[in-house]
């Protein structure tokens, strides 16, 4: 799906589409509206069209088609530098030959503003992203993470409304981008200021963002908040590319309203919440959460659909213990649960009846 266009949105993207080719469209009529303070992830695989709609954004790239609007104003022939727009990108894209203050100072020189106006503006950066110390080194003295927090630092100094973000901690340790994730969401709430974040890390988008984008082949597959993309996911793209998720294949055997009846394809009838599902017949995969599947009978939900399986084999993962399970025919079925003291330990081979609730099976498109 594709978000509405709204004529109040902060920043509106409507009907965009991108070729550079003249023929093959890598950007396909994108509608898009962003409230003013949001956090708007655009998330997707490589190739499917995230990044050329940030670029069309920051001004480095030109729709082939549509209009983009920033705060109503039509900026499709507006240069980068006249837009305002604050800028992150993976690479850092700090000068090399100049000081942490003096590549804060570059977006204030071009601005006008006098030195007074520039250090007072540069202290505050810096100050916001703890490297108040650090003014007189130069990028090379600093480590990933601190260039991060200087590029983070440039692009807030001259408070712009906007913040682009293209990758920002895909260079970063796991540690350190955990860390970063959590103080660039502080920064957007203590700031209120609007913020388009693109990453193919579903993690990260999970985290950070009020509502992602999930792009696939030049289009949005679905828009919303990130519990709802992971909780009611609209199509078997979007199921299988947020989080962990187990697809089992089969046919519509009934349908009532949104409810549908599914035949795997060892014969076995399972219920399912009906996504976009048209007729009785129509091929599907049925989508459940591993967490959302229990195997012991004391914890099984009110209603709980029961199927058997065989245990293929279980990780251990600390905090949980995953197991992959033979069902219906394949042994690709994962369910997650945690590591207590006292858990039944599973080994392969065991024979054991799964379950979970109805409304935890979403039928989907087949793919």
């Amino acid at each position: 799906m594709t978000g509405k266009t709204s004529g109040d949105g902060f920043v509106v993207f409507d009907h965009v589409q991108k070729s550079y080719d003249g023929q093959t469209l890598v950007v396909k009529d994108l509608n898009i509206s962003i409230a003013r303070g949001e956090f708007l992830t655009m998330l997707g695989p490589s190739g499917s069209g995230k990044t050329t709609c940030l670029m069309m954004l920051a001004g480095f790239e030109t729709a082939t088609h549509g209009e983009i609007r920033l705060d109503g104003r039509n900026i499709n022939d507006v240069p980068p530098h006249k837009r305002g727009i604050g800028m992150v990108f993976q690479s850092y894209a700090l000068f090399p030959h100049m000081t942490v203050g003096e590549n804060l100072a570059f977006p204030l020189e071009v601005r006008g503003m006098t030195k007074a106006e520039r250090d007072a503006r540069i202290k505050r950066a810096l100050d916001m992203v703890q490297m108040g110390a650090f003014a007189s080194r130069r990028p090379s003295q600093l480590s990933g993470g601190q260039q991060q927090r200087i590029a983070l630092a440039r692009a807030l100094v001259f408070d712009p409304e906007l913040v682009l973000m293209d990758e920002p901690l895909g260079a970063l340790d796991k540690q350190l981008r955990e860390h970063m994730q959590y103080e660039i969401k502080q920064l957007h709430h203590k700031l209120g200021i609007t913020v388009v974040y693109v990453t193919h890390d579903q993690g990260e988008a999970l985290t950070m963002s009020d509502r992602i984008a999930v792009f696939n082949d030049g289009r949005i597959q679905q828009l919303a908040p990130p519990e709802v993309l992971y909780e009611k996911p609209e199509n078997s793209f979007v199921a299988n590319f947020i989080g962990e998720n187990n697809a089992l294949p089969g046919k519509i055997e009934k349908l009532d309203g949104n409810r549908a009846l599914v035949r795997l394809g060892n014969g076995e009838l399972i219920d399912a919440t009906a996504v976009n599902i048209r007729e009785v017949g129509q091929d599907t995969r049925v989508s459940i959460r591993p967490e959302r599947v229990e195997f012991k009978p004391d914890l099984m939900p009110v209603g709980a659909h029961t199927i058997e399986a065989e245990v293929v084999d279980v990780i251990y993962m600390g905090d949980i213990l995953r197991a992959r399970l033979k069902v219906a025919g394949s042994d690709g079925f994962v369910m997650k649960y945690r590591n207590t003291l006292g858990q039944t330990k599973l080994s392969p081979g065991d024979k054991l009846h799964i379950g979970w609730h109805p409304q935890d099976a979403r039928a989907l498109d087949p793919v």
